[in-house]
């Protein structure tokens, strides 16, 4: 059972607090930084604001169960269910406010190895727990604290054996959430998708300091679309526009439902056992990684979706014929030209890696017809690359040349655009059009 002095014990007045400061109502103490991620508009009915979970605790029993409880400002409806293939828990909200201490689900405590939570897709959270042995959720209830009124959500664990868990772990309807809109109209510019790695209930890397991949990566990506949307010459499009879940196969579809000419995806790497290595990298497609090093990291990447407790969806099939496979080469060619020269000229203004320009086999560079690659800023595990990815004179540095590249990329054949551009031809001749000569992959 909690102590008094644990954080379920915190008086409403802390609950409501934290409620006005999501809501952006009041100031925060000095020395602690609003989250502003999943902070609703001002504007919003209270009644429609997301309830804010101010403070979670877990809880084994003698009995081998293991209870995880949340303390939330107002009731929400809770649907759990449990996953094998890693073995996980997870619990489906509608969309809530996560204002925990930044060491919540870390510690592992009974049948919970550790815990992970945030926006899985638009108006709805999802908390993933990583189960330490095969469970299954025995119940799940909301309660009002008569003292306070603070709802306490609790989730029951209890302890199973494999053949038990196995056939609880059902998989739930998969979901698919839905990106930004493709836009319409006639506008001939080329079109390039900026993803933003990682996102809601998947964190990504985590630096020593706290301070998450996820949030990194999209204060990037921002400010890459801004310089892009400032110059004119070029659409844009995000695959997530918020802290918001997207699975990889989604990513990929969002580039392809909009006839992309270009996908750039932004990350930040992490290897806690090197704190030494830093620098940039950026990576293209390919069944074959480069190295070992780049074989490890894609693998850790097309994890993402198990982390946040989804189905991996499938990307695009299997090259089944020679157009196929004359396509897919084409559009290895001019990712492979994009990445050298954007390494040109990101190399003036950050470091690079030891091998700047690598291949692996990410889900997000699978697309057949969209040139892509996956630019890894650095790594949060070194402190030099740290301060650098936090600086924001750094980063306008960095999103300035990345714009350069990709106006340069399509700056030879722009007129073409206009007559290559077509919702429904093929995007093998739009590509052929619009992007510079290819190279041998």
């Amino acid at each position: 059972m909690p102590t008094r002095a644990s954080p379920i014990h915190l008086p409403i007045r802390l609950l409501l607090r934290a409620a006005l400061l999501a809501a952006g109502l009041v100031l925060p103490v000095a020395g602690h930084a609003a989250p502003t991620a999943e902070r609703p508009a001002t504007d919003q009915p209270a009644a429609e604001r997301p309830a804010v979970a101010i403070a979670a605790e877990t809880a084994a029993s003698p009995e081998g169960g293991t209870r995880l409880t949340v303390v939330l400002s107002r009731p929400v409806e809770a649907k759990a269910f449990v996953m094998e293939r890693p073995d996980r828990a997870i619990v489906d909200l509608p969309e809530v406010n996560f204002q925990l201490p930044p060491e919540a689900g870390r510690k592992r405590d009974g049948l919970v190895a550790s815990y992970r939570y945030g926006l899985f897709a638009p108006g709805r959270s999802r908390i993933v727990i990583d189960l330490a042995q095969a469970a299954t959720v025995a119940r799940v209830a909301t309660t009002t604290r008569p003292r306070d009124g603070a709802t306490l959500l609790t989730i029951d664990l209890a302890r199973s054996d494999r053949e038990a868990f196995r056939r609880a772990a059902q998989a739930p309807e998969p979901t698919r959430p839905a990106g930004p809109p493709a836009q319409e109209g006639i506008d001939s510019r080329p079109l390039v998708i900026v993803d933003a790695g990682h996102g809601g209930i998947d964190p990504g890397a985590i630096a020593g300091n706290g301070v998450y991949e996820k949030d990194i990566v999209f204060g990037v990506a921002q400010g890459l679309v801004r310089r892009l949307e400032s110059g004119g010459r070029i659409r844009v499009q995000m695959t997530r526009d918020r802290d918001v879940f997207v699975p990889l196969a989604e990513r990929v579809r969002i580039a392809r439902d909009a006839h992309a000419d270009l996908f750039v995806s932004i990350h930040a790497d992490s290897i806690s056992a090197a704190p030494q290595v830093r620098g940039a990298t950026i990576y293209t497609g390919s069944e074959k990684a480069t190295d070992a090093e780049s074989a490890r990291l894609a693998d850790r990447e097309n994890k993402a979706d198990a982390a946040a407790g989804a189905d991996q969806g499938e990307g695009p099939g299997d090259v089944a014929d020679i157009l196929q496979e004359l396509t897919l080469r084409e559009t290895r060619g001019f990712s492979a030209r994009f990445a050298k020269g954007l390494l040109t000229r990101l190399s003036g203004v950050m470091e690079m890696s030891v091998k700047p320009h690598r291949e692996a086999g990410f889900r997000v560079l699978r697309s057949p017809d969209v040139p892509s690659v996956l630019v890894e800023l650095g790594y949060l595990s070194s402190k030099r690359d740290l301060d650098l990815l936090l600086s924001d004179e750094w980063r306008t540095r960095v999103t300035g040349q990345m714009a350069e590249a990709i106006e340069a990329f399509f700056a030879a054949r722009m007129p073409a655009a206009a007559t290559a551009r077509g919702a429904d031809g093929p995007r093998i001749g739009k590509s052929a059009q619009i992007g510079p000569a290819p190279v041998s992959p």
